[in-house]
């Protein structure tokens, strides 16, 4: 493993969670979610684990971030902030 690699996606990993958990609009938190998803899914892949890193992309990254999506998009704004 090269260390300099995990460091780097696991500093990403940390400013992501921050931003999706800060930022006040749905559908930009779900994309930054989406992002999160897929670099934990490199981490993963990066220590070895393709099957893990593998569920990851494609029940992360991919099936509930276009559920959250889908679910946005279905939903109105009742108040404006």
């Amino acid at each position: 493993m090269i260390w300099q690699l995990d460091l780097m996606i696991l500093t990403l990993v940390v400013v992501c969670a921050l931003v999706a958990i800060n930022i006040k609009d749905l559908l930009g938190a779900t994309v930054v979610f989406g992002i999160y998803s897929f670099l934990m899914c490199l981490l993963w892949a990066e220590m070895g684990a393709v099957d893990v890193a593998f569920t990851e992309a494609t029940v992360g990254a991919g099936v509930s971030t276009i559920f959250f999506i889908a679910a946005i998009l279905r939903t109105t704004r009742r108040s404006r902030d």
